[in-house]
C-alpha cells in the first residue's frame, strides 16, 4: 500500500536528485533535498485539507489529482508561476522572463520579491476564507469546544466570514500604505494593488468554492443516478466511461483543489528564494516536495485516517488560519519560513494527539460498557451542541 501510493514520489525524487547532480553538482543535490523538505513541512496541512475533499471523489478523479494535478502543481505553480509573475511585473514577454531567470538570477529574484505583497494578499485572503468558513460552521465534532461553540453561533449571521475578511484586508492594505508613505513612498503605488489582489483572492474563493459546494450538495443525487445508469449499462452490455462516472461535482471540486494548492504554494515559492534563486533547482526541489504532498493526500484518503483521527481536519484548518495571517503580515514584514512550517506542524500534531486521546477514551468506554458520564468532554470525546 505504501509503495503503491508513494511509488511515483520515490521515482521523482530519484530523478530530481540525479538531475540536480548533473545540473549543478552536489551543491544542487543538497539544495533540492532541502527545498523538498521545506515544501513538505509547509504543505502538510494542505494534504490533510485536500484529503477531506478528495475522499468525496471517485477513484478516477483521485488519479486525475495525482497525474494532471501534479503537472499543474509542479510545472504550473513551481516553475511557470514565478516566471509569469516576473513577466507581468516587469512588463516583458514570457521568453524574456525565462531568459532572465536563467541568465540574471539576482534580478529575477528581485522582481519576484517585489511582487510578493500582491501574491501574499491573494493567497492570504483565499486561505483566510477557508479558515473562517470552517470555524463558523456548526459541527457535531468539536476539537476546542470552548472556542468553536460560540463561533458556530456567530456563524449563523449571514456573510459574516466575508465581512471579517474584508475588514482584515482593509487593515492590511491601509497599514501597508501608511508604512510605504512613511518610508518615502517607494511602495505606495502597490497599496492599491494589494487591495485589488486581496479582493481577487476573495472573489476566487467565492466563485470556485461556491461552485464546488453547489455541486457537492448534489453528489448523493448524482451517485444514485449513476448507480441506476451503471445497472442499466450492465444489463445492456455497454459500460460507461470513467469520465461519465466522475460527474460535475468531482470536476469542480478538482478545480477547487487546484486553486487551494496554488494558494498553499505561494509561501513555498517565495520562501524558496531564501535558499536559492536558481529556477531549475527551485523547480526540482519544490516539485519533489509537491509530489509527496499529493501522495500523502491520497494515502490519508485510502487509509481512512481522517475518520480515525477526527481532529486532524480541525488542526489543519487552524494551521490554514495561521498561514493566512502570516501571508498577510508578510505583505509588510518578513517572517522566517521555519516559523511558518513549525506553526502548522505543532497545530496538526496537537490535533493528532487529541484524536489519539479521544480514541482511547472511546475504547475504554466500550470496554466498560458505560456512556462515559459527565467526564466525556474532558476525555476528548466529541460532544453534540
Amino acid at each position: 500500500m505504501l509503495l503503491k501510493t508513494f511509488g511515483w514520489s520515490f521515482a521523482v525524487t530519484a530523478l530530481a536528485l540525479v538531475a540536480a547532480v548533473f545540473y549543478g553538482g552536489w551543491t544542487a543535490f543538497g539544495l533540492v533535498a532541502i527545498l523538498a523538505v521545506l515544501e513538505i513541512s509547509l504543505s502538510f496541512d494542505n494534504a490533510v485539507v485536500n484529503a477531506g475533499i478528495l475522499k468525496k471523489m471517485n477513484a478516477f478523479w483521485q488519479k486525475i489529482f495525482l497525474t494532471v494535478g501534479v503537472l499543474i502543481a509542479v510545472f504550473g505553480m513551481r516553475l511557470v508561476f514565478p516566471v509569469v509573475i516576473v513577466a507581468v511585473s516587469a512588463s516583458m514577454g514570457p521568453i524574456e522572463a525565462v531568459d532572465l531567470a536563467l541568465t540574471d538570477k539576482d534580478r529575477y529574484q528581485q522582481l519576484v520579491t517585489d511582487a510578493h505583497p500582491s501574491i501574499a494578499a491573494f493567497g492570504g485572503m483565499f486561505l483566510l476564507m477557508i479558515f473562517l468558513d470552517f470555524i463558523f460552521e456548526d459541527r457535531d465534532i468539536k476539537w476546542l469546544g470552548w472556542l468553536e461553540r460560540p463561533l458556530a453561533k456567530l456563524g449563523k449571521v449571514d456573510m459574516l466570514s466575508v465581512c471579517i475578511a474584508l475588514v482584515v484586508l482593509l487593515i492590511a492594505s491601509l497599514t501597508f500604505a501608511a508604512h510605504a508613505h512613511q518610508h518615502g513612498g517607494v511602495h505606495a503605488d502597490k497599496a492599491e494593488t494589494v487591495l485589488l489582489s486581496g479582493i481577487a483572492g476573495l472573489v476566487t474563493y467565492m466563485l470556485v468554492g461556491g461552485l464546488s459546494g453547489h455541486f457537492e450538495n448534489r453528489i448523493e443525487e448524482d451517485e444514485e443516478r449513476e448507480q441506476e445508469e451503471q445497472g442499466e449499462a450492465e444489463r445492456t452490455g455497454k459500460p460507461r466511461s470513467a469520465v461519465a462516472l466522475a460527474g460535475k461535482a468531482a470536476f469542480f471540486m478538482f478545480l477547487y483543489l487546484e486553486v487551494l494548492d496554488a494558494s498553499f504554494s505561494f509561501d513555498g515559492v517565495i520562501g524558496a528564494f531564501a535558499i536559492t534563486n536558481d529556477i531549475v533547482v527551485m523547480a526540482l526541489g519544490l516539485g519533489t516536495g509537491a509530489m509527496y504532498v499529493r501522495s500523502l493526500t491520497v494515502y490519508l484518503v485510502r487509509q481512512g485516517t481522517l475518520d480515525d483521527y477526527v481532529y486532524l481536519e480541525h488542526g489543519a484548518h487552524y494551521a490554514i488560519g495561521a498561514l493566512s495571517v502570516i501571508l498577510l503580515v508578510t505583505i509588510q514584514y518578513e517572517i522566517n519560513e521555519v516559523i511558518t512550517g513549525l506553526i502548522g506542524v505543532v497545530l496538526i500534531g496537537a490535533s493528532f494527539l487529541s484524536s489519539v486521546r479521544r480514541n482511547k477514551a472511546l475504547a475504554k468506554e466500550e470496554e466498560s460498557g458505560g456512556p462515559g458520564g459527565p467526564d466525556k468532554e474532558k476525555a476528548g470525546v466529541p460532544v453534540r451542541s
